[in-house]
């Protein structure tokens, strides 16, 4: 067990561009840190919602949105060309977002071993509520029923960006998310995979504290993160 300091912070509901924003402050920082030797250089985890946002990654493929920017601008819903890995994906309300902006180093971990352990932190989170997520080998992220085509289901995605082995972006884990919006994208570039949620899942809404700080546990139990200070 590492026991890393960690700031944890909750931003609430955010609009994506203003988290992104904050993101890219904490990592420039995490980033100058190492860069300078710092031996106690700062790691944060951020948790938040979002309003409707469509976020398409540097390798995406723009025709994923299934609508035209005018039209989501008419919906009310955001999208933006982003700089993590993956392809198009949703965030809103009553969606659960994780953004740990980490030195993957200090937690002795690759970022192939990072991605396992952000799986492994949803995977923790579900399993409280009875919940069988899985890992497939051919596409990242949280799925259920991930060994059968016909009835696969991603619950969790993730997308990261690192350099110099420090991360940002992260993970969105639908707890109960207005399935609805996936219907304007291929998610995650699929055409075949379906999009679930806890709600969906459990047949009822899910309290959405309780997800919060199941999963907060998870990751002090998966990463080995000890909590400098919280706010909210």
């Amino acid at each position: 067990m590492n026991n890393k300091k960690v700031t944890f912070q909750n931003l609430g509901r955010i609009r994506y561009k203003e988290a992104w924003d904050l993101q890219e402050k904490m990592f420039d920082s995490v980033v100058d840190a190492k860069n300078n030797h710092i031996e106690s250089k700062p790691q944060y985890l951020l948790f938040c919602e979002h309003e409707p946002v469509y976020t398409l990654g540097k390798s995406g493929n723009a025709q994923n949105l299934l609508i035209a920017e005018h039209v989501c601008k008419s919906k009310n819903i955001d999208y933006y060309p982003i700089d993590r890995g993956g392809d198009i994906t949703f965030h809103g309300p009553g969606q659960l977002v994780a953004y740990p902006i980490i030195d993957m180093e200090e937690f002795h971990v690759g970022v192939k071993s990072y991605i396992q352990k952000l799986e492994d932190v949803v995977i923790q989170t579900l399993q409280f509520y009875g919940i069988i997520g899985e890992k497939d080998e051919k596409a990242m992220g949280v799925w259920i029923d991930a060994q059968h085509p016909a009835k696969a289901r991603k619950i969790c995605a993730i997308g990261v960006r690192t350099s110099r082995f420090v991360t940002m972006h992260g993970l969105a884990l639908n707890v109960n998310t207005d399935l609805s919006y996936f219907n304007y994208i291929n998610p995650c570039g699929f055409t075949d995979r379906a999009v679930t949620s806890m709600q969906k899942e459990l047949g009822r809404e899910v309290d959405f504290q309780e997800v919060s700080d199941r999963m907060k546990q998870a990751f002090m139990d998966v990463f080995g993160m000890n909590y400098s200070h919280q706010e909210k």
